[in-house]
Protein backbone atom coordinates (compact mmCIF):
# COMPACT_ATOMS: atom_id res chain seq x y z
CA UNK A 1 0.00 0.00 0.00
CA UNK A 2 1.14 3.79 -0.73
CA UNK A 3 2.80 5.39 2.45
CA UNK A 4 0.39 7.15 4.18
CA UNK A 5 -1.78 3.80 5.05
CA UNK A 6 0.97 2.51 5.66
CA UNK A 7 2.73 4.79 8.08
CA UNK A 8 1.24 8.87 8.64
CA UNK A 9 4.84 10.15 9.25
CA UNK A 10 7.80 8.24 9.52
CA UNK A 11 8.24 8.79 13.27
CA UNK A 12 9.45 5.62 13.97
CA UNK A 13 12.51 6.80 15.82
CA UNK A 14 10.44 9.36 18.48
CA UNK A 15 7.79 6.42 19.31
CA UNK A 16 9.20 4.25 22.21
CA UNK A 17 6.47 1.80 21.79
CA UNK A 18 8.20 -1.18 21.24
CA UNK A 19 5.90 -3.36 22.67
CA UNK A 20 2.48 -4.66 20.92
CA UNK A 21 -1.06 -4.23 21.98
CA UNK A 22 -1.28 -7.97 22.57
CA UNK A 23 1.48 -7.94 25.36
CA UNK A 24 0.36 -4.22 26.96
CA UNK A 25 -2.82 -4.31 26.65
CA UNK A 26 -4.91 -7.69 25.14
CA UNK A 27 -2.37 -9.53 27.61
CA UNK A 28 -0.75 -8.89 30.45
CA UNK A 29 -2.65 -5.37 31.02
CA UNK A 30 -5.75 -7.09 30.56
CA UNK A 31 -4.79 -9.79 32.90
CA UNK A 32 -6.41 -7.97 36.52
CA UNK A 33 -6.91 -3.87 36.30
CA UNK A 34 -4.07 -2.35 37.92
CA UNK A 35 -5.79 -0.72 40.67
CA UNK A 36 -9.13 -0.77 42.48
CA UNK A 37 -11.65 1.45 43.95
CA UNK A 38 -11.45 1.56 47.65
CA UNK A 39 -15.08 0.67 47.75
CA UNK A 40 -14.72 -2.57 45.47
CA UNK A 41 -16.43 -5.45 46.88
CA UNK A 42 -14.01 -8.72 47.33
CA UNK A 43 -14.38 -11.63 44.72
CA UNK A 44 -16.69 -14.33 46.36
CA UNK A 45 -15.62 -17.78 46.72
CA UNK A 46 -16.51 -19.77 44.26
CA UNK A 47 -19.12 -22.34 45.28
CA UNK A 48 -17.55 -25.97 45.83
CA UNK A 49 -18.48 -27.98 42.86
CA UNK A 50 -19.74 -31.45 43.17
CA UNK A 51 -16.72 -33.88 42.02
CA UNK A 52 -18.52 -35.20 39.04
CA UNK A 53 -20.26 -32.08 37.79
CA UNK A 54 -18.05 -32.11 34.47
CA UNK A 55 -16.00 -29.45 33.20
CA UNK A 56 -16.73 -25.64 34.64
CA UNK A 57 -18.45 -23.53 31.84
CA UNK A 58 -16.93 -20.55 33.34
CA UNK A 59 -13.06 -22.32 33.15
CA UNK A 60 -13.66 -23.85 29.58
CA UNK A 61 -15.25 -20.12 28.04
CA UNK A 62 -12.17 -17.99 29.91
CA UNK A 63 -9.25 -20.62 28.10
CA UNK A 64 -10.77 -20.73 24.86
CA UNK A 65 -10.88 -17.13 25.14
CA UNK A 66 -7.27 -16.55 25.77
CA UNK A 67 -6.72 -19.06 23.47
CA UNK A 68 -8.27 -17.17 20.39
CA UNK A 69 -6.71 -14.50 22.24
CA UNK A 70 -2.89 -15.46 22.07
CA UNK A 71 -3.73 -16.24 18.16
CA UNK A 72 -4.81 -12.82 17.77
CA UNK A 73 -8.34 -14.22 16.77
CA UNK A 74 -10.20 -11.22 18.98
CA UNK A 75 -13.21 -11.68 17.24
CA UNK A 76 -13.48 -15.44 18.88
CA UNK A 77 -12.00 -14.01 21.84
CA UNK A 78 -14.18 -11.56 22.50
CA UNK A 79 -17.37 -14.43 21.86
CA UNK A 80 -15.86 -16.62 24.50
CA UNK A 81 -15.27 -13.40 26.91
CA UNK A 82 -18.97 -13.07 26.65
CA UNK A 83 -20.04 -16.04 27.72
CA UNK A 84 -17.62 -15.99 30.52
CA UNK A 85 -18.89 -12.59 31.61
CA UNK A 86 -22.28 -13.77 31.07
CA UNK A 87 -21.45 -16.82 33.96
CA UNK A 88 -19.67 -14.28 36.29
CA UNK A 89 -20.77 -10.51 35.35
CA UNK A 90 -18.70 -9.18 38.10
CA UNK A 91 -15.27 -11.00 37.37
CA UNK A 92 -12.52 -7.82 37.16
CA UNK A 93 -10.62 -9.30 34.53
CA UNK A 94 -13.03 -10.85 32.21
CA UNK A 95 -14.73 -7.18 32.33
CA UNK A 96 -11.69 -5.81 31.05
CA UNK A 97 -10.91 -8.37 28.50
CA UNK A 98 -13.98 -8.66 27.16
CA UNK A 99 -14.19 -4.98 26.72
CA UNK A 100 -11.22 -4.24 24.94
CA UNK A 101 -11.46 -7.86 23.18
CA UNK A 102 -14.91 -6.09 21.76
CA UNK A 103 -12.99 -2.88 20.86
CA UNK A 104 -10.54 -4.71 18.81
CA UNK A 105 -13.64 -6.31 16.53
CA UNK A 106 -15.37 -2.82 16.38
CA UNK A 107 -17.85 -3.63 18.72
CA UNK A 108 -18.26 -0.17 19.80
CA UNK A 109 -21.88 -0.01 21.12
CA UNK A 110 -20.98 -3.54 23.67
CA UNK A 111 -17.58 -1.81 24.87
CA UNK A 112 -19.81 1.70 25.49
CA UNK A 113 -22.24 -0.75 27.68
CA UNK A 114 -18.90 -2.08 29.29
CA UNK A 115 -17.04 1.22 29.66
CA UNK A 116 -18.42 2.58 32.86
CA UNK A 117 -17.30 -1.11 34.61
CA UNK A 118 -13.91 -1.36 33.61
CA UNK A 119 -13.39 2.59 34.92
CA UNK A 120 -15.19 1.68 37.85
CA UNK A 121 -12.42 -0.91 38.29
CA UNK A 122 -9.59 1.66 37.40
CA UNK A 123 -10.61 5.01 36.77
CA UNK A 124 -8.07 6.47 34.96
CA UNK A 125 -8.22 3.36 32.23
CA UNK A 126 -7.26 5.06 29.07
CA UNK A 127 -9.94 3.26 26.99
CA UNK A 128 -12.68 3.52 28.92
CA UNK A 129 -12.09 6.94 28.95
CA UNK A 130 -11.42 7.61 25.22
CA UNK A 131 -14.73 5.36 24.90
CA UNK A 132 -16.81 7.85 26.51
CA UNK A 133 -15.12 10.87 24.90
CA UNK A 134 -16.73 9.19 22.13
CA UNK A 135 -20.12 8.83 23.35
CA UNK A 136 -20.29 12.02 24.52
CA UNK A 137 -19.31 13.74 20.82
CA UNK A 138 -21.75 10.93 19.28
CA UNK A 139 -24.89 12.71 21.81
CA UNK A 140 -23.56 15.98 21.10
CA UNK A 141 -22.39 16.93 24.22
CA UNK A 142 -18.91 18.60 23.22
CA UNK A 143 -18.24 20.15 26.23
CA UNK A 144 -19.00 16.88 28.49
CA UNK A 145 -16.53 15.20 25.52
CA UNK A 146 -14.19 17.83 26.37
CA UNK A 147 -13.93 17.59 29.94
CA UNK A 148 -13.40 13.86 29.41
CA UNK A 149 -10.72 14.33 27.23
CA UNK A 150 -9.02 16.54 29.49
CA UNK A 151 -8.80 13.33 32.10
CA UNK A 152 -7.31 11.27 29.64
CA UNK A 153 -3.88 9.67 30.71
CA UNK A 154 -0.51 11.60 29.93
CA UNK A 155 1.62 8.85 30.35
CA UNK A 156 1.75 5.15 29.70
CA UNK A 157 1.18 3.36 26.13
CA UNK A 158 -1.92 5.82 25.62
CA UNK A 159 -0.12 9.37 26.08
CA UNK A 160 -0.41 10.00 22.47
CA UNK A 161 -4.38 10.60 22.31
CA UNK A 162 -5.05 13.50 24.88
CA UNK A 163 -3.59 16.11 22.89
CA UNK A 164 -5.71 14.96 19.66
CA UNK A 165 -8.81 14.12 22.00
CA UNK A 166 -8.71 17.44 23.81
CA UNK A 167 -8.46 19.38 20.45
CA UNK A 168 -11.19 18.20 18.91
CA UNK A 169 -13.44 18.17 21.43
CA UNK A 170 -13.04 21.69 22.32
CA UNK A 171 -13.29 22.33 18.22
CA UNK A 172 -16.79 21.10 18.87
CA UNK A 173 -17.61 23.32 21.30
CA UNK A 174 -16.32 25.85 19.19
CA UNK A 175 -13.11 26.62 21.27
CA UNK A 176 -10.68 27.45 18.45
CA UNK A 177 -7.61 28.83 20.99
CA UNK A 178 -8.15 26.18 23.46
CA UNK A 179 -8.30 23.64 20.59
CA UNK A 180 -4.80 25.02 19.43
CA UNK A 181 -3.50 25.04 22.68
CA UNK A 182 -3.83 21.54 23.25
CA UNK A 183 -2.32 20.61 20.10
CA UNK A 184 0.76 22.28 21.77
CA UNK A 185 1.03 19.56 24.06
CA UNK A 186 2.10 17.18 21.53
CA UNK A 187 5.75 19.39 21.80
CA UNK A 188 6.60 16.66 24.69
CA UNK A 189 6.62 13.64 22.44
CA UNK A 190 9.98 13.40 20.14
CA UNK A 191 8.98 13.34 16.42
CA UNK A 192 5.62 14.38 16.03
CA UNK A 193 6.32 17.78 14.81
CA UNK A 194 4.90 17.28 11.32
CA UNK A 195 1.85 15.40 13.09
CA UNK A 196 1.35 18.47 14.96
CA UNK A 197 1.70 20.99 11.83
CA UNK A 198 -0.81 18.81 9.52
CA UNK A 199 -3.21 18.88 12.87
CA UNK A 200 -2.93 22.47 13.02
CA UNK A 201 -3.93 23.32 9.08
CA UNK A 202 -6.93 20.77 9.66
CA UNK A 203 -8.09 22.82 12.18
CA UNK A 204 -7.56 25.95 10.94
CA UNK A 205 -8.98 25.36 7.79
CA UNK A 206 -12.08 23.70 9.01
CA UNK A 207 -12.40 26.99 11.41
CA UNK A 208 -12.33 28.93 7.91
CA UNK A 209 -9.12 30.42 8.37
CA UNK A 210 -7.49 29.64 5.45
CA UNK A 211 -4.29 32.09 5.64
CA UNK A 212 -3.62 30.39 8.87
CA UNK A 213 -4.26 26.53 7.58
CA UNK A 214 -1.96 27.34 4.62
CA UNK A 215 1.16 28.37 6.82
CA UNK A 216 0.86 24.65 9.06
CA UNK A 217 0.11 22.73 5.70
CA UNK A 218 3.46 24.43 4.60
CA UNK A 219 4.99 23.43 7.64
CA UNK A 220 4.15 19.87 7.49
CA UNK A 221 5.41 19.33 3.99
CA UNK A 222 8.50 21.03 4.95
CA UNK A 223 8.87 19.49 8.14
CA UNK A 224 8.61 15.96 6.07
CA UNK A 225 11.05 14.18 4.31
CA UNK A 226 8.67 12.54 2.18
CA UNK A 227 4.94 13.51 1.30
CA UNK A 228 2.87 10.90 1.94
CA UNK A 229 -0.42 10.17 0.71
CA UNK A 230 -2.67 11.52 3.36
CA UNK A 231 -1.13 14.72 3.50
CA UNK A 232 -0.88 15.40 -0.06
CA UNK A 233 -4.74 14.13 -0.65
CA UNK A 234 -5.25 16.97 2.25
CA UNK A 235 -3.41 19.77 0.98
CA UNK A 236 -4.20 19.05 -2.94
CA UNK A 237 -7.86 19.45 -1.08
CA UNK A 238 -7.46 22.65 0.25
CA UNK A 239 -5.83 24.48 -3.18
CA UNK A 240 -8.39 22.82 -5.37
CA UNK A 241 -11.23 24.54 -2.74
CA UNK A 242 -9.24 27.54 -3.40
CA UNK A 243 -9.21 27.78 -7.21
CA UNK A 244 -5.14 26.51 -6.94
CA UNK A 245 -5.65 23.98 -9.28
CA UNK A 246 -1.88 24.06 -10.90
CA UNK A 247 -0.59 23.85 -7.27
CA UNK A 248 -2.81 20.85 -6.86
CA UNK A 249 -1.20 19.09 -9.81
CA UNK A 250 2.22 20.61 -8.46
CA UNK A 251 1.78 18.62 -5.41
CA UNK A 252 0.46 15.41 -6.62
CA UNK A 253 2.86 15.39 -9.40
CA UNK A 254 5.94 15.29 -6.71
CA UNK A 255 4.05 13.04 -4.54
CA UNK A 256 4.08 10.38 -7.55
CA UNK A 257 7.92 10.99 -8.47
CA UNK A 258 8.93 10.33 -4.57
CA UNK A 259 6.22 7.46 -4.48
CA UNK A 260 6.12 6.12 -8.55
CA UNK A 261 4.28 2.86 -7.32
CA UNK A 262 1.61 4.37 -5.64
CA UNK A 263 -1.60 2.89 -7.20
CA UNK A 264 -3.75 4.31 -4.20
CA UNK A 265 -3.04 7.50 -5.29
CA UNK A 266 -3.23 7.28 -9.45
CA UNK A 267 -6.97 5.34 -8.30
CA UNK A 268 -8.22 8.33 -6.56
CA UNK A 269 -6.48 11.15 -8.65
CA UNK A 270 -8.28 9.29 -11.91
CA UNK A 271 -11.39 9.51 -10.44
CA UNK A 272 -11.57 13.32 -9.57
CA UNK A 273 -14.05 15.10 -11.38
CA UNK A 274 -13.64 18.93 -12.65
CA UNK A 275 -15.32 20.31 -10.36
CA UNK A 276 -14.28 21.48 -6.82
CA UNK A 277 -13.93 18.51 -4.09
CA UNK A 278 -15.54 18.89 -0.76
CA UNK A 279 -13.85 19.73 2.28
CA UNK A 280 -12.24 16.23 4.15
CA UNK A 281 -13.81 17.48 7.49
CA UNK A 282 -17.72 17.87 7.90
CA UNK A 283 -17.29 18.64 11.41
CA UNK A 284 -15.24 18.20 14.76
CA UNK A 285 -15.65 14.73 15.19
CA UNK A 286 -14.46 14.11 11.86
CA UNK A 287 -11.33 16.06 12.46
CA UNK A 288 -10.82 13.59 15.81
CA UNK A 289 -11.14 10.39 13.48
CA UNK A 290 -8.63 11.60 10.82
CA UNK A 291 -6.37 12.08 14.36
CA UNK A 292 -6.96 8.30 15.25
CA UNK A 293 -6.82 7.23 12.12
CA UNK A 294 -3.33 9.46 11.39
CA UNK A 295 -2.15 7.49 14.59
CA UNK A 296 -3.11 4.10 13.91
CA UNK A 297 -1.31 4.73 10.47
CA UNK A 298 2.20 5.67 12.21
CA UNK A 299 2.04 2.75 14.56
CA UNK A 300 1.12 0.35 11.96
CA UNK A 301 4.49 -1.83 12.30
CA UNK A 302 5.10 -5.14 13.61
CA UNK A 303 5.87 -4.10 16.95
CA UNK A 304 2.61 -2.11 17.44
CA UNK A 305 0.18 -3.66 15.15
CA UNK A 306 -2.17 -3.98 17.67
CA UNK A 307 -2.31 -0.66 19.04
CA UNK A 308 -2.46 0.71 15.10
CA UNK A 309 -5.79 -1.77 15.10
CA UNK A 310 -7.49 -0.52 17.79
CA UNK A 311 -6.70 3.26 17.10
CA UNK A 312 -8.30 2.62 13.85
CA UNK A 313 -11.67 0.99 15.23
CA UNK A 314 -11.71 4.20 17.31
CA UNK A 315 -11.72 5.89 13.83
CA UNK A 316 -14.27 4.24 12.86
CA UNK A 317 -16.63 4.17 15.54
CA UNK A 318 -16.11 8.11 15.29
CA UNK A 319 -16.81 8.20 11.64
CA UNK A 320 -17.96 4.69 9.85
CA UNK A 321 -17.86 5.67 6.64
CA UNK A 322 -14.34 6.20 6.53
CA UNK A 323 -12.43 4.60 3.27
CA UNK A 324 -8.44 5.11 4.11
CA UNK A 325 -9.29 4.08 8.00
CA UNK A 326 -11.30 1.05 6.38
CA UNK A 327 -8.74 0.19 3.85
CA UNK A 328 -5.86 0.18 6.68
CA UNK A 329 -8.36 -1.91 8.35
CA UNK A 330 -8.94 -4.55 5.79
CA UNK A 331 -4.98 -4.60 5.19
CA UNK A 332 -4.12 -4.90 9.31
CA UNK A 333 -6.84 -8.23 8.64
CA UNK A 334 -5.38 -9.77 5.84
CA UNK A 335 -1.73 -9.33 7.54
CA UNK A 336 -3.09 -11.37 10.88
CA UNK A 337 -4.89 -14.01 8.14
CA UNK A 338 -8.38 -12.91 8.60
CA UNK A 339 -8.72 -12.64 4.64
CA UNK A 340 -12.61 -13.38 5.36
CA UNK A 341 -13.02 -10.75 7.52
CA UNK A 342 -10.82 -8.38 5.45
CA UNK A 343 -13.49 -9.26 2.53
CA UNK A 344 -16.21 -7.98 4.39
CA UNK A 345 -15.01 -4.81 5.24
CA UNK A 346 -13.50 -4.12 2.05
CA UNK A 347 -17.75 -4.86 0.79
CA UNK A 348 -18.79 -1.74 2.92
CA UNK A 349 -16.96 0.92 0.60
CA UNK A 350 -19.31 2.10 -1.41
CA UNK A 351 -18.50 2.78 -5.40
CA UNK A 352 -19.03 6.17 -5.41
CA UNK A 353 -15.92 6.92 -3.16
CA UNK A 354 -12.38 7.04 -5.11
CA UNK A 355 -11.12 4.47 -3.24
CA UNK A 356 -13.59 1.94 -4.24
CA UNK A 357 -10.93 1.07 -6.80
CA UNK A 358 -8.12 -0.12 -3.91
CA UNK A 359 -11.01 -1.87 -2.36
CA UNK A 360 -11.96 -4.05 -4.77
CA UNK A 361 -8.13 -5.14 -5.43
CA UNK A 362 -7.71 -5.53 -2.44
CA UNK A 363 -10.81 -7.91 -2.41
CA UNK A 364 -9.48 -9.44 -5.42
CA UNK A 365 -6.31 -10.66 -3.16
CA UNK A 366 -8.62 -11.78 -0.54
CA UNK A 367 -10.43 -13.75 -2.92
CA UNK A 368 -7.23 -15.73 -3.69
CA UNK A 369 -6.52 -16.04 -0.68
CA UNK A 370 -9.46 -17.77 0.27
CA UNK A 371 -8.98 -20.26 -2.59
CA UNK A 372 -11.69 -18.52 -4.18
CA UNK A 373 -8.73 -17.55 -7.55
CA UNK A 374 -11.47 -17.74 -10.34
CA UNK A 375 -13.36 -14.95 -8.32
CA UNK A 376 -10.04 -13.02 -8.24
CA UNK A 377 -9.01 -13.54 -11.50
CA UNK A 378 -12.50 -12.22 -13.42
CA UNK A 379 -12.62 -9.23 -11.06
CA UNK A 380 -8.90 -8.29 -11.59
CA UNK A 381 -9.64 -9.07 -16.18
CA UNK A 382 -12.87 -6.88 -15.58
CA UNK A 383 -10.67 -4.06 -13.92
CA UNK A 384 -8.46 -4.09 -16.26
CA UNK A 385 -11.13 -3.34 -19.34
CA UNK A 386 -12.68 -0.74 -17.04
CA UNK A 387 -9.65 1.54 -16.74
CA UNK A 388 -6.86 1.13 -19.41
CA UNK A 389 -5.31 4.21 -17.88
CA UNK A 390 -4.43 2.24 -14.60
CA UNK A 391 -2.01 -1.12 -14.11
CA UNK A 392 -2.26 -1.99 -10.80
CA UNK A 393 -5.19 -4.53 -11.67
CA UNK A 394 -2.71 -6.35 -14.86
CA UNK A 395 0.11 -6.35 -12.46
CA UNK A 396 -1.93 -8.08 -9.43
CA UNK A 397 -3.46 -10.48 -12.23
CA UNK A 398 -0.11 -11.52 -12.95
CA UNK A 399 1.06 -11.99 -9.68
CA UNK A 400 -2.34 -14.32 -8.56
CA UNK A 401 -1.49 -16.33 -11.82
CA UNK A 402 2.05 -16.58 -11.48
CA UNK A 403 2.09 -17.95 -7.81
CA UNK A 404 -0.64 -20.64 -9.51
CA UNK A 405 1.95 -21.55 -11.71
CA UNK A 406 0.47 -20.34 -15.11
CA UNK A 407 3.44 -18.45 -16.33
CA UNK A 408 2.43 -17.56 -19.78
CA UNK A 409 -0.49 -16.23 -18.75
CA UNK A 410 1.21 -14.40 -16.15
CA UNK A 411 3.56 -12.63 -18.66
CA UNK A 412 1.01 -11.61 -20.87
CA UNK A 413 -0.93 -9.48 -17.75
CA UNK A 414 2.87 -8.20 -16.95
CA UNK A 415 3.26 -7.31 -20.62
CA UNK A 416 -0.07 -4.94 -20.39
CA UNK A 417 1.19 -3.65 -17.22
CA UNK A 418 4.34 -2.54 -19.09
CA UNK A 419 2.69 -1.33 -22.26
CA UNK A 420 0.14 0.94 -19.98
CA UNK A 421 3.58 2.20 -17.90
CA UNK A 422 5.03 3.41 -21.25
CA UNK A 423 1.89 4.72 -23.13
CA UNK A 424 1.10 7.06 -20.10
CA UNK A 425 4.61 8.10 -19.33
CA UNK A 426 4.50 6.68 -16.04
CA UNK A 427 7.53 6.14 -13.93
CA UNK A 428 9.15 2.10 -15.00
CA UNK A 429 8.83 0.54 -12.10
CA UNK A 430 11.42 -2.56 -11.02
CA UNK A 431 9.01 -4.64 -9.80
CA UNK A 432 7.61 -5.15 -13.02
CA UNK A 433 10.14 -5.87 -15.10
CA UNK A 434 11.47 -8.04 -12.03
CA UNK A 435 8.01 -10.05 -11.80
CA UNK A 436 8.09 -10.56 -15.39
CA UNK A 437 11.66 -11.83 -15.14
CA UNK A 438 10.25 -13.89 -12.62
CA UNK A 439 7.71 -15.35 -14.07
CA UNK A 440 9.53 -15.53 -18.11
CA UNK A 441 12.33 -17.56 -16.40
CA UNK A 442 10.10 -20.30 -14.58
CA UNK A 443 8.48 -20.26 -18.21
CA UNK A 444 11.82 -21.49 -19.83
CA UNK A 445 12.03 -17.63 -21.62
CA UNK A 446 15.74 -16.96 -19.95
CA UNK A 447 16.94 -14.57 -22.69
CA UNK A 448 13.62 -12.21 -21.98
CA UNK A 449 14.02 -13.28 -18.26
CA UNK A 450 17.50 -12.36 -18.39
CA UNK A 451 16.94 -8.90 -20.09
CA UNK A 452 14.03 -7.97 -17.80
CA UNK A 453 15.70 -9.09 -14.16
CA UNK A 454 19.12 -7.03 -15.41
CA UNK A 455 16.56 -4.21 -16.35
CA UNK A 456 15.22 -4.39 -12.61
CA UNK A 457 18.61 -4.10 -11.59
CA UNK A 458 19.15 -0.94 -13.76
CA UNK A 459 16.16 0.82 -12.09
CA UNK A 460 17.09 -0.01 -8.73
CA UNK A 461 20.40 -1.42 -8.11
CA UNK A 462 20.27 -2.44 -4.50
CA UNK A 463 17.07 -3.94 -4.45
CA UNK A 464 17.78 -7.23 -2.53
CA UNK A 465 15.42 -9.58 -4.53
CA UNK A 466 16.46 -8.86 -7.89
CA UNK A 467 20.14 -9.21 -6.94
CA UNK A 468 19.61 -12.61 -5.48
CA UNK A 469 16.87 -13.55 -8.12
CA UNK A 470 19.25 -12.94 -10.67
CA UNK A 471 23.13 -14.14 -9.11
CA UNK A 472 21.62 -17.16 -7.87
CA UNK A 473 20.17 -18.19 -11.90
CA UNK A 474 23.30 -17.24 -13.39
CA UNK A 475 24.99 -19.56 -10.93
CA UNK A 476 22.73 -22.11 -11.47
CA UNK A 477 22.69 -21.85 -15.15
CA UNK A 478 26.85 -21.82 -14.62
CA UNK A 479 27.10 -18.39 -16.27
CA UNK A 480 28.88 -15.01 -14.55
CA UNK A 481 29.86 -17.72 -11.19
CA UNK A 482 31.77 -14.63 -9.90
CA UNK A 483 29.38 -11.81 -10.72
CA UNK A 484 26.66 -14.02 -9.48
CA UNK A 485 27.70 -14.83 -6.51
CA UNK A 486 28.61 -10.75 -5.91
CA UNK A 487 25.50 -10.16 -6.31
CA UNK A 488 23.90 -12.85 -3.89
CA UNK A 489 25.90 -11.89 -1.34
CA UNK A 490 25.10 -7.78 -1.09
CA UNK A 491 21.95 -9.59 -1.56
CA UNK A 492 22.61 -11.02 2.06
CA UNK A 493 24.18 -7.95 2.95
CA UNK A 494 21.64 -5.49 2.68
CA UNK A 495 18.86 -8.08 4.14
CA UNK A 496 20.80 -10.58 6.50
CA UNK A 497 17.87 -12.18 8.32
CA UNK A 498 16.06 -13.07 5.54
CA UNK A 499 16.15 -16.72 4.85
CA UNK A 500 15.66 -17.21 1.69
CA UNK A 501 18.32 -14.91 0.57
CA UNK A 502 20.89 -16.50 3.08
CA UNK A 503 19.49 -20.33 1.55
CA UNK A 504 20.60 -18.92 -2.18
CA UNK A 505 24.02 -17.55 -0.81
CA UNK A 506 24.62 -21.10 0.90
CA UNK A 507 23.09 -22.67 -2.72
CA UNK A 508 25.60 -20.74 -4.28
CA UNK A 509 28.63 -22.14 -2.89
CA UNK A 510 27.34 -25.44 -3.11
CA UNK A 511 26.76 -25.24 -6.73
CA UNK A 512 30.05 -24.07 -7.07
CA UNK A 513 31.49 -27.10 -4.88
CA UNK A 514 32.33 -25.23 -1.84
CA UNK A 515 29.92 -27.81 0.27
CA UNK A 516 31.38 -25.93 3.77
CA UNK A 517 30.97 -22.88 3.04
CA UNK A 518 27.54 -23.73 1.50
CA UNK A 519 26.83 -25.86 4.80
CA UNK A 520 28.04 -22.43 7.10
CA UNK A 521 25.33 -20.79 5.17
CA UNK A 522 22.64 -23.03 4.91
CA UNK A 523 22.94 -23.69 8.75
CA UNK A 524 21.81 -19.64 9.39
CA UNK A 525 19.17 -20.19 6.50
CA UNK A 526 17.15 -22.51 8.77
CA UNK A 527 17.80 -20.74 12.14
CA UNK A 528 16.04 -18.03 10.15
CA UNK A 529 13.41 -20.09 8.07
CA UNK A 530 13.53 -23.44 10.12
CA UNK A 531 10.10 -25.06 8.48
CA UNK A 532 10.90 -24.39 4.60
CA UNK A 533 11.44 -28.01 2.52
CA UNK A 534 13.65 -26.35 0.28
CA UNK A 535 16.28 -24.86 2.70
CA UNK A 536 16.01 -28.18 4.83
CA UNK A 537 16.71 -30.32 1.17
CA UNK A 538 19.39 -27.92 0.51
CA UNK A 539 21.28 -28.29 4.31
CA UNK A 540 20.33 -32.46 3.45
CA UNK A 541 22.30 -32.06 0.66
CA UNK A 542 25.30 -30.02 1.59
CA UNK A 543 25.15 -32.49 5.05
CA UNK A 544 26.29 -35.25 2.89
CA UNK A 545 28.60 -33.98 0.49
CA UNK A 546 30.17 -33.03 3.97
CA UNK A 547 30.94 -36.89 5.19
CA UNK A 548 27.45 -36.17 7.70
CA UNK A 549 25.44 -39.28 6.03
CA UNK A 550 22.89 -39.51 8.86
CA UNK A 551 22.31 -35.44 9.76
CA UNK A 552 21.52 -35.34 5.57
CA UNK A 553 18.55 -37.72 5.98
CA UNK A 554 17.79 -36.25 8.89
CA UNK A 555 17.26 -32.79 7.17
CA UNK A 556 15.32 -34.71 4.09
CA UNK A 557 12.90 -35.88 6.34
CA UNK A 558 12.20 -32.75 7.90
CA UNK A 559 11.96 -31.13 3.99
CA UNK A 560 8.41 -33.97 3.54
CA UNK A 561 7.42 -33.06 6.43
CA UNK A 562 6.92 -29.41 5.66
CA UNK A 563 4.84 -29.80 2.15
CA UNK A 564 7.52 -29.88 -0.46
CA UNK A 565 5.82 -29.30 -4.10
CA UNK A 566 5.13 -32.44 -5.73
CA UNK A 567 7.69 -32.25 -8.22
CA UNK A 568 10.19 -32.30 -5.28
CA UNK A 569 9.01 -35.15 -3.06
CA UNK A 570 10.05 -37.97 -5.23
CA UNK A 571 13.96 -36.70 -5.95
CA UNK A 572 14.03 -35.98 -1.78
CA UNK A 573 12.69 -39.59 -1.18
CA UNK A 574 15.21 -41.64 -3.37
CA UNK A 575 17.69 -39.55 -1.90
CA UNK A 576 16.78 -40.77 1.50
CA UNK A 577 16.81 -44.31 0.26
CA UNK A 578 19.69 -44.10 -1.93
CA UNK A 579 21.91 -41.38 -0.98
CA UNK A 580 22.91 -38.21 -2.48
CA UNK A 581 23.62 -39.79 -6.28
CA UNK A 582 26.27 -37.25 -7.39
CA UNK A 583 25.00 -37.92 -11.24
CA UNK A 584 21.94 -36.52 -10.56
CA UNK A 585 21.43 -32.83 -10.80
CA UNK A 586 20.43 -30.91 -7.47
CA UNK A 587 17.18 -29.39 -7.22
CA UNK A 588 16.37 -26.10 -7.88
CA UNK A 589 16.71 -23.55 -5.18
CA UNK A 590 16.59 -20.31 -4.38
Amino acid sequence: MASWTDRVFTLRRGLPLATSLLALGLGSALAAPQQTTPAAAPAKPAPAKPADAGPDPLIGAYLAGRQAQQTRDFTEAASWYEKALAIDPDAPELINRTFLTELCVGHFDRARELAPKVLKLDPSDGMAQLTLVIQHLQQKDAAGAAKLAAALPTDGVHRFIGPFALAWTRMAAGDLAGADMALQGLDKFNGFEPLKAFQLGLLYDFAGQPDKAQQFYDKAISSSQQLNWRLTEAIANFDLRRGRTDQAKQLYKRFLEQNPTSDLAMSVMSSQGTTAPQPLLRNASDGFAEAMFDLASVLNQAETIDLSLLYDRFALAIRPQFPLAQLLLADTLSAENRPDQSLALLGEIPQGTPYYWSARLRAAVNLDTLERSDEAIAQLKTMTAEKPDLIAADAELGDILRNKKRYAESVTAYDEALKRTAADGLPERWSLFYDRGVALERAGEWKRAETDLTHALDLKPDQPMVLNYLGYSWIDRGENLDKGLKMIEKAVELKPDDGYIVDSLGWAHYRMGDYAGATEYLEKAIELVPEDPTINDHLGDAYWQTGRMVEARYQWKRALQFNPQESDVKPIEAKLEHGLNASASPPHGG
